[in-house]
């Protein structure tokens, strides 16, 4: 933590005031991500020590910046101690950006936007950037080669087959893969490759998208990315948007090199498949070997995803095992029942400032509930909380000391849990919880972040916690 202060202070001319770590935007990644803020900057810090992956980044992020992408600018960084700084980019992913602004399959036309530039700006990077980047940075590998494959299909049937409990025969899968690597790879390799070009690793600022977490990067197919972003899980687009991306993405790779859309499509689904296949083995290994049921959260709308495709696409090539243990996946009760089977539930947890207002409902239900946490003592009062937040320590303990604050977060916990039974029973959608206060800084985020503990992790339950107030204070 030191030293991603220092690097904040010399970059700054400024002492850091308010530490703020984060989760969430990276994922199952190993780094440990934290905002730091003074009373005019705010920055990201990161802490990783895989040096490979962060000299990839920082060479990638300046890369881009240079061709004029929207990538974060780099502050500082210390190698030597697996730290950097960062622009701090807010806290809105493309994914909670979609979850405020859906009711189930129907997007608010916002959202569709956001998903309409998002895939007008990948070409640039894997074309334009592309052309001239470092491969030779690249970690682990340099090209999306036979051997990149490979890990992923063995993921794939070590982390998730074999784990779930699908039958089927290993040498015949092998076959299997043979062909659909000898297939992938028949196609054209000479372009930069996201590797994971997902609506996590893309935040919203000021309603326009920014990208993060490419340090995976290497050559590859033009296919992967645009892939990995239409068949992302919990993003669930529905199948008539999906394609009237695809084809917005083929028009704009057209403003870059001359494109057969045959030829593209002819390999097209065969990178939808193997993308799927990567991310069911993070699925498995995440959850199944390391036990963070959250991850299997994901598992049912994957298996969405290989319905739809075994309903609706022949691939090129002949892959029987392979199909036959995708056709026993979607039919598994097992697999089904990793999530409720009542309906998915979002559950939005706000916290905001009074003097602002209550929150705008943006899911156009116009429910929930909003509780009034001004009752309870104020941190903000005593100055040595003030440049403090809910999220804090000492915020946090001071709060748990008062009797107050335990028998108002059981009174809410009992209405939320009846409206959560009743809702996923009756299949809504969304759930809105807001909680106010003075400032908008330390109450209301405090209960926002006690009740998001409580609720993450619940089977059919997807919860997305915004501080309001927070968020306009670190612009």
């Amino acid at each position: 933590m030191d030293v991603l202060k220092n690097l904040f202070e010399q970059h700054f001319h400024s002492s850091v005031g308010r530490v703020q770590p984060l989760k969430g935007q990276l994922g199952g990644s190993g780094r440990e991500i934290i905002r730091l803020a003074s009373e005019k900057a705010s920055a990201i810090g990161v802490l990783y020590d895989v040096r490979e992956e962060n000299v990839a980044f920082l060479e990638f992020s300046r890369h881009f910046r240079a061709h004029g992408l929207p990538v974060p600018e780099i502050y500082a960084e210390d190698l030597s101690q697996g730290a950097y700084l960062e622009e701090d980019l807010g806290d809105t992913t493309l994914f909670e950006f979609l979850s405020n602004n859906r009711a189930g399959a129907n997007l608010a036309p916002q959202a569709v936007e956001a998903y309409r530039e998002v895939v007008a700006v990948l070409p640039r990077f894997q074309i334009e950037a592309g052309r001239d980047l470092n491969y030779k940075v690249c970690h682990p590998r340099a090209v999306f080669d036979g051997q990149s494959i490979a890990w992923d299909l063995n993921y794939f049937k070590y982390y998730f087959l074999k784990l779930a409990g699908i039958p089927f025969n290993e040498q015949l899968l092998e076959d299997d893969f043979g062909r659909l690597t000898k297939f992938l790879l028949s196609v054209d390799l000479d372009y930069f490759l996201y590797r994971d070009f997902q609506s996590r690793n893309i935040m919203l600022r000021d309603g326009h998208p920014f990208f993060l977490d490419y340090q995976g990067g290497r050559k590859g197919a033009l296919q992967y990315d645009i892939a990995a972003l239409l068949y992302d899980a919990k993003a669930d687009l529905p199948p008539e948007l999906r394609q009237q991306l695809l084809d917005r993405y083929i028009d704009r790779l057209a403003d870059f090199i001359e494109l057969e859309r045959e030829v593209f499509m002819h390999h097209y689904y065969a990178y939808v498949y193997v993308r799927i296949m990567q991310a069911l083995g993070a699925y498995g290994f995440r959850g199944f070997y390391e036990r963070k049921a959250h991850f299997l959260q994901s598992v049912p709308y994957a298996l969405k995803n290989l319905r739809w495709l075994l309903q609706h696409v022949e691939l090129p090539i002949a892959l029987p095992t392979l199909t036959a243990a995708f056709t026993s996946m979607v039919a598994s009760e097992k697999l089904q029942s990793l999530t409720s089977n009542e309906e998915h539930l979002i559950v939005r947890i706000l916290s905001f400032s009074f003097h602002r207002g209550i929150p705008r409902d943006e899911t156009g239900h116009g429910g929930g509930f909003v509780f009034d946490t001004r009752s309870i003592p104020n941190p903000g009062r005593e100055e040595r909380f003030k440049a403090l937040t809910g999220k804090d320590a000492p915020v946090i303990d001071y709060l748990n000391q008062q009797e107050s604050v335990h028998q108002f977060l059981a009174s809410v916990m009992s209405l939320v849990d009846a409206s959560l039974r009743t809702y996923q029973r009756r299949g809504f959608t969304s759930l809105t919880v807001s909680f106010g206060c003075t400032g908008g800084q330390h109450r209301s985020v405090y209960f926002a972040e006690q009740l998001t503990k409580r609720l993450s992790g619940r089977n059919g339950v997807e919860v997305v916690v915004r501080h309001l107030e927070l968020e306009i204070m670190n612009r």
